[in-house]
């Protein structure tokens, strides 16, 4: 599996909600993508404007054709990164 985590921390306080409704439409997409094996969306509780992806995918291949589909092309893109400091990590998974 090809794992990537990703941070995003929101910029602006008074964006967080709609990032957050922006990022949890794009999750649900992600889900139904091919070769999507997890796609996780969480949110802090102690900074409400940091939230994780924990993303899983079948290949890197998957991964690279989820950054051409909508949900990255459509929502996260155009309405999530512009509003956002991103920190992302392909991760191996150990247990």
């Amino acid at each position: 599996m090809f794992c990537i985590n990703v941070w995003v921390k929101v910029k602006d306080p008074v964006r967080v909600a709609e990032v957050a409704t922006h990022l949890t439409e794009a999750a649900r997409s992600s889900r139904t993508e091919p070769g999507c094996q997890q796609f996780d969306l969480y949110q802090s509780q102690a900074d409400i404007s940091r939230f994780l992806l924990v993303e899983g995918w079948e290949s890197e291949q998957a991964w690279q054709a989820h950054r051409q589909a909508a949900a990255y092309t459509q929502i996260y893109q155009p309405l999530v990164l512009p509003h956002v400091e991103r920190d992302g990590h392909i991760s191996t998974k150990l247990v």
